[in-house]
């Protein structure tokens, strides 16, 4: 199957420094992909080069198999069939809601913007909500707005960049989950940006790492976090430390909490120095462990609490315990290590 969307290569210049470097990506028609790293990593300006708003310096990218940006040709934006929801909404404020939706529907009949308007707020889940401003609705309502106004003329794909970051933690849980439900109840093809791992795993079919302008690895959330390809990667998603070992065999590693037999094999030579991912689910309370640690920091997460440990070597760790094992600062604990996955790299990377 041919994909949607096709970038080959591309480079992209933002205030006279490279912004993207040779980034090639695909997604394939239906997908939700998402695009995740810290800020300054390009991902905006990837973004923006798919939508039209920057110029490709190098490389091309392609939408149903036509070029729609090179070095030497950039196709208008308002040619694309590509929907944007942006940061800060931008809706029209003298416009009712109604208004905003139907907004990209001009071409079309009254009778036939009034039906569409109507059934992307009913999509959307602001049935009545028609006639009502923009400074009446809540973040959440006006972000529903912004992606019905986006969804209404039927675009080959949307674009949603950090379209999250204006609401509080709780509303961005929700309204990330009720997004995806919705691209996927349309059949649209959506590309989101964003800083936020837990958005990113909340949408994304496939999620892109990037950092310093350039696509590190691209998966999914289970394999970006259990499978990482490299140490930004694995250090971005989800939390954890390294540990130093020294590889004995090619599943065999020598840390100072032991000899650590993993399910995957490395083939670098043996006594390679490296480091070993200790994720916080790879250390278990168990009253019966050989590890002892004391308690330095806690941090309370409802169901789990979340644990800085420091080793009798002084190493810090972080470990997830069940809420009701509520242990003290300063207390000792004892710990299993039970890590499902081994994740090692070589200490020169």
């Amino acid at each position: 199957m041919k994909p949607l969307l096709e970038l080959d290569q591309i480079t992209c210049h933002y205030r006279g420094h490279t912004a993207v470097h040779k980034l090639s990506l695909h997604v394939n028609q239906g997908d939700l992909f998402c695009l995740l790293g810290p800020s300054g990593c390009g991902k905006t300006t990837v973004l923006r080069a798919i939508a039209g708003f920057e110029t490709v310096h190098s490389g091309q990218i392609s939408l149903r198999g036509k070029n729609i940006s090179t070095a030497h040709y950039t196709l208008p934006p308002e040619k694309r069939r590509i929907g944007m929801v942006f940061q800060d909404y931008a809706l029209f404020p003298h416009m009712n809601v109604h208004s905003n939706v139907s907004f990209g529907l001009q071409d079309k009949r009254p009778t036939e913007r009034n039906r569409i308007a109507h059934e992307m707020l009913e999509t959307v889940g602001l049935t009545g909500y028609g006639q009502r401003y923009v400074h009446e609705l809540s973040g959440g309502q006006q972000q529903r707005v912004a992606l019905a106004r986006a969804l209404a003329p039927q675009p080959d794909l949307i674009l949603l960049d950090e379209p999250f970051s204006n609401l509080d933690v709780e509303m961005r849980e929700r309204l990330s989950q009720e997004v995806r439900q919705i691209l996927k109840l349309q059949g649209t093809t959506g590309i989101m940006v964003t800083h936020d791992q837990m958005e990113a795993f909340a949408v994304g079919d496939q999620i892109g790492v990037m950092n310093h302008g350039q696509l590190l690895q691209k998966d999914t959330a289970y394999n970006l976090y259990h499978s990482p390809e490299n140490p930004f990667v694995a250090d971005f998603i989800g939390q954890g430390v390294f540990l130093d070992g020294i590889l004995l065999s090619p599943d065999t590693v020598k840390t100072e909490l032991g000899i650590i037999v993993g399910d995957r094999a490395y083939d670098w030579p043996i006594k390679t120095p490296v480091k070993l991912l200790l994720r916080p689910d790879d250390l278990i309370s168990d009253p019966e462990g050989h590890l002892q640690a004391e308690v330095i920091h806690k941090a309370f997460k409802g169901a789990e609490i979340m644990y800085t440990l420091r080793l009798k070597t002084g190493t810090k760790v972080l470990s997830l315990f069940p809420s009701h094992h509520d242990h003290n600062i300063g207390e000792q604990v004892r710990l299993q290590l039970a890590p499902d996955h081994m994740v090692i790299f070589r200490t020169k990377d």
